[in-house]
C-alpha cells in the first residue's frame, strides 16, 4: 500500500497544471498564466484528490459582485476537513457561495475527460502511480 501525503499531492498537482488542462470556460474569461497555475483546474484537481483520499466533492458558485462567473470545486475529506487546493486562483475578489455536495460522475466524465486524464498522467509521472478513479 502506498501512502501519499498532502504536500506531495499538492506539489505534484501544482507542477502539473498547464494551459492544456485549464477549463475552456475559464480560458474564455482570462488566459492561463504560470503565475496563477490553479486557474481553471478546480474540477479535475478535486477529482484527483478524490481518487486518492475519497470523501465528498463540493461545488459552489463563483461570484464577482452580483455576476456569477462559473462554479468552483473542492473536497471534503472523510475526516470532515474541507480541502481546496485551487482556492488561490481567485485574485479579483471572487467569492464562492452556495456550497453543496455533488455526486461524483460515474465512468467517463461528461466534460473535461481528456484534461482529467492528462493531468492525472502528469501527477502519476511525479508520484509513480495513483489509485484507480472512484466509480
Amino acid at each position: 500500500m502506498t501512502v501519499w501525503d498532502l504536500l506531495g499531492i499538492d506539489k505534484a498537482l501544482r507542477t502539473s497544471w498547464a494551459a492544456d488542462t485549464c477549463s475552456v470556460d475559464d480560458l474564455a474569461r482570462a488566459e492561463w498564466q504560470a503565475d496563477n497555475p490553479a486557474w481553471g483546474h478546480c474540477d479535475i484537481t478535486a477529482l484527483i484528490v478524490n481518487d486518492v483520499f475519497g470523501g465528498d466533492l463540493m461545488v459552489g458558485e463563483v461570484m464577482l459582485g452580483v455576476e456569477q462567473q462559473g462554479f468552483h470545486w473542492w473536497n471534503r475529506l472523510p475526516t470532515g476537513v474541507e480541502l481546496d487546493l485551487t482556492r488561490d486562483q481567485f485574485r479579483l475578489g471572487q467569492v464562492v457561495t452556495a456550497a453543496r455536495v455533488v455526486e461524483r460522475p460515474s465512468g467517463r466524465l461528461p466534460r473535461r475527460w481528456d484534461e482529467y486524464l492528462l493531468l492525472r498522467q502528469r501527477v502519476i509521472g511525479r508520484l509513480g502511480h495513483l489509485p484507480e478513479p472512484a466509480r
